[in-house]
């Protein structure tokens, strides 16, 4: 049986936030929520979350799921107290229990698995990662006695002597869960933080083994924004190498960003500063940005979206967009239609062909394929109470500053005139014109104020 228990009481006081640490994001994902789909894979009977800062934020932020139980910590005194806590909580302490901190994101399952096998061969009572560092100033300093651990010594609590150890407590563990509650209340405060530390737990057991893995930035911890930004910049250059691989050209990589879960085509290529988030699915030979965002959206073949955002909406193939456009939610682009500068489109369908070129606004919409809209248009969709509906046919030409009163529906081939404000059905095959007469006043002079 496998328990995992991940650590997220602690306040996370240097990240100088209202927001509890291990619910900051990187790629779009909480510290936390990443830690637990690194154990996913493991296949856990059972996943012990040990909140205490802010434990309903944090509760509320991971989706349901029978297999993760809340503890809460209260006080927060330290990560063996943390453990006490759960062993009084939990009563069966059966199998192996993976002792995790939530602000370690970045930890790989493939490295997990590595412990687990480490642990389970050697019949351990517990296995723990560590790591070498140049500067290990911060980390507990982890001691060998021939094949095991004989002591773990918090930085804090090392002499001069033992702070020159490179090898340092990575904070991973597995315990023998059975043999680690029958010491885990023995453990005591006696140290300059005074709190109870996990790592005491080390010289109370007798089978203490260590998994020693290369430093290859899986195993920082997050302890302010400085380190935030730089395990988004190592999960980045992940992302944006595997794309690169994959056949997509990136102008200029450093200032564009991409989700994990993006699909992105062969012969694409991104521009300068370019943002690309959650589910977007991106087909081949298509140019994306300069300055563009593009969230879980589906983007077809030979697109070319500019100075552009586009959210929750699918673009066919062979369409043009922007500069300066606005796709929002629930919006629909076939096949070689133009969106162009200053144009919003919401809730809306654009058949094949249709051109909204200029400085208009399309909500709840359909526009038929072939259709023209003059630089100007407005649909007015909203009464003040509810949002209607504007329906123009196939072969539409639609003059400039145009404004639809919704409901309406025009039928197929149908003429609006520059500047009308068109409030009844047209059918097929009409001009439907709405203007005032002009009036000329000859010899005309302004009132001098």
């Amino acid at each position: 049986m496998l328990s995992v228990a991940i650590l997220a009481a602690g306040k996370g006081t240097r990240m100088e936030s209202s927001l509890p640490k291990v619910l900051h994001k990187i790629s779009g994902k909480s510290l936390l929520q990443r830690v637990i789909d690194s154990c996913v894979e493991l296949k856990p009977d059972q996943i012990f979350i040990i909140t205490g800062h802010k434990s309903n934020e944090v509760q509320k932020s991971i989706p349901n799921d029978k297999k993760i139980h809340f503890v809460i910590q209260e006080p927060q005194s330290g990560t063996g107290h943390a453990i006490q806590v759960l062993c009084r909580e939990v009563k069966n302490h059966e199998g192996k229990l993976l002792v995790l901190n939530g602000d370690v994101p970045l930890i790989r399952p493939n490295t997990l698995k590595r412990l687990l096998y480490l642990h389970d061969s050697k019949n351990a009572d517990v296995s723990l990662i560590t790591t070498k560092k140049t500067n290990p100033h911060g980390y507990g300093r982890v001691f060998f006695k021939g094949d095991f651990i004989e002591r773990i010594v918090e930085d804090k609590d090392c002499n001069s002597l033992e702070r020159e150890n490179p090898l340092i407590n990575a904070g991973v563990y597995c315990f023998n869960w059975s043999n680690l509650s029958a010491i885990i209340n023995t453990l005591q405060s006696n140290n300059k933080q005074k709190e109870i530390y996990l790592t005491d737990t080390v010289s109370l057991l007798k089978n203490s083994l260590g998994l020693e893995v290369e430093d290859n930035g899986e195993l920082q911890g997050i302890n302010n924004r400085i380190q935030l930004s730089e395990c988004e910049e190592s999960i980045q250059n992940l992302i944006k190498e595997k794309h690169m691989l994959n056949g997509v050209t990136f102008i200029n990589k450093a200032s564009c960003s991409i989700s994990e879960e993006a699909e992105i085509g062969k012969d694409v290529i991104i521009e300068a500063n370019t943002h690309i988030r959650g589910n977007t699915k991106i087909k081949s030979h298509c140019i994306i940005g300069p300055n563009t965002f593009i969230e879980n959206s589906n983007v077809g073949l030979n697109c070319e979206i500019s100075n552009s955002t586009v959210y929750a909406s699918e673009i066919i193939d062979s369409i043009k967009i922007g500069p300066y456009s606005h796709i929002r939610p629930n919006s629909k682009i076939s096949s070689f239609s133009k969106i162009g500068n200053f144009v919003e489109i919401k809730n809306s369908q654009l058949e094949e062909g249709s051109k909204v070129n200029h400085l208009s606004y399309i909500g709840d919409s359909i526009i038929g394929s072939s259709t023209n809209i003059g630089a100007g248009t407005i649909t007015a969709n909203f009464d003040g109470q509810k949002k209607h509906q504007t329906k123009i046919g196939k072969n539409s030409s639609i003059g400039a500053n145009t404004v639809f009163v919704a409901p309406i529906n025009l039928g197929e081939s149908v003429t609006t005139g520059a500047g009308s404000v068109i409030t009844k059905d047209s059918k097929d095959n009409s001009l439907a014109i709405s203007r005032t007469k002009q009036v000329n006043i000859e010899n005309w002079e302004r009132k001098k104020s």
